[in-house]
């Protein structure tokens, strides 16, 4: 076959501990998963159904252990917020998925970063429009080494948090997620068949805000390994 254009290459992120890549799919994002950042962002904290949104497989940043990401600060914003979150990585196809087999799909885990226009979002946001041109840009989704299930468990629990320049801004723990990450696949297979290289953000904790060129971020999840970026 001939193509007209060049295909892009594909966006694959490494293993831990391992020679192994995997090759991204599709990204979904959870949105106000952690009721203290729902309570923040001015919303009603209350158990709702999630609600999802996307961004493009090459929005993703792998990031390896050790390495330190010179993240580009993106046009057309003056409000540039960070956002920890735990990476769910599908395994497994499926839809219509169960909560007692959801885990079943989930291959592994890594830390994430959803990174936010935020004003841009806002804009779009108070207008009823698409969030976009907030969520979608490039390298908005920078994250670490993916950490196999079978070798570590499924992560339930643990603290989340991410400090600029030493300074911790977000703490929080995963099983004060609003929507477990059973329960998110689950729901998330309603809507779409899910297939291997699926990566799902599943939320952020309170604390989110404004980073600026220079300053420097760090990203844990207990268990796994940290993501660090520095804003360029």
């Amino acid at each position: 076959m001939t193509y007209v254009f060049t295909p892009p290459a594909v966006v694959a992120v490494p293993v831990a501990n391992s020679e192994e890549k995997v090759a991204v799919r599709r990204v979904y994002c959870v949105g106000r998963n952690y009721a203290a950042h729902a309570i923040e962002m001015g919303f009603d904290p209350n158990r709702e159904p999630p609600f999802f949104f996307c961004k493009p497989a090459d929005a993703v940043v792998p990031v390896a252990e050790g390495e330190v990401y010179a993240f580009p600060y993106p046009s057309a914003t003056h409000n540039l917020h960070y956002e920890a979150e735990l990476v769910a990585v599908i395994g497994k196809s499926g839809a219509n998925i169960t909560v007692e087999n959801a885990l079943d799909h989930v291959w592994g885990y890594a830390v994430g970063l959803d990174m936010t226009r935020r004003d841009l979002q806002m804009k779009m946001r108070e207008m009823g429009r698409p969030w976009e041109i907030g969520k979608a840009f490039d390298y908005s989704a920078p994250m670490g080494p993916i950490y196999k299930a079978s070798e570590i468990g499924h992560v339930t629990e643990g603290a989340i948090w991410l400090t600029v320049d030493g300074a911790e801004r977000q703490r929080s723990d995963i099983n004060k997620l609003i929507w477990s990450v059973a329960e998110t696949v689950a729901y998330l297979s309603t809507l779409f068949k899910l297939e291997p290289g699926d990566l799902i953000f599943t939320g952020t904790p309170e604390g989110v805000g404004a980073v600026e060129r220079s300053q420097q971020m760090r990203v844990g999840v207990e268990g796994l390994a940290d993501l660090v970026v520095d804003v360029k």
